[in-house]
């Protein structure tokens, strides 16, 4: 359980996949797809490989290490068309999160969204639940110059909403994605995620906090 006290933040900023819904598994899934379609096998260390990198570094990864010749825009277009409908019919928000966002709103504070993904799947995993009016800002990996780890798309997001990085708490299921906060000057929470089991450990010593669900925040 975390202590939380919301009047010492004035925004909170979520990363999408695996912090506020439960969709990491899904990319597991399509990567084996894609890759299976052009007659290559994954590696077993896909994942961790490309975690944090951004919607366009992944492609270029892609393009690089396993010979897809595809331009980048291609495999960017094939990956939204194949996440689609998983999104909207198959992945669930993460336990409490819509509890937790409307009591966020409900004190005054500004919501922002800072993920990876594409500006293309973000608006439709917020639409399909009814949440995208609720973000004052919405950045995605493709409208930085460096993805997480880098800080960049969490700057871009506090200062749309005018607060200060310090004044900035965070969600995030990643080490990459955590040290991003981090480095932003952010209190980040780690948000448990059956995709990164494995880095726990590392995920408890970067953060501040540590939940396994929304549900595990009790507010002060």
């Amino acid at each position: 359980m975390v202590n939380l006290c919301l009047d010492d933040y004035e925004a909170v900023i979520f990363d999408l996949d695996g912090s506020l819904v439960d969709s990491m598994w899904m990319w597991k899934a399509i990567d084996k797809e894609y890759l299976t379609g052009f007659g290559i096998t994954p590696p077993e260390t896909l994942q961790q490989e490309i975690g944090g990198r951004s919607f366009v570094e992944t492609a270029q990864y892609f393009k690089d290490r396993f010979g897809i010749k595809d331009s980048i825009e291609k495999i960017g277009d094939d990956w939204n068309k194949m996440a689609w409908d998983k999104y909207t019919n198959e992945v669930p928000l993460k336990d409490g999160a819509f509890s937790f966002i409307k009591t966020c709103i409900a004190k005054g504070i500004k919501l922002g969204i800072a993920s990876s993904n594409s500006t293309e799947l973000i608006e439709q995993v917020l639409g399909t639940h009814n949440m995208k009016d609720m973000f004052g800002s919405i950045k995605s990996g493709t409208e930085v110059l460096k993805g997480k780890p880098a800080p960049d798309v969490y700057l871009e997001v506090s200062n749309e909403l005018s607060v200060a990085p310090e004044k900035c708490l965070v969600f995030e299921d990643l080490v990459d994605g955590i040290k991003a906060g981090k480095s932003a000057g952010m209190t980040v929470i780690a948000v448990s995620d059956d995709y990164s089991r494995h880095s726990d450990d590392v995920k408890k010593d970067l953060s501040d906090y540590y939940i396994e669900d929304y549900n595990d925040i009790v507010l002060e």
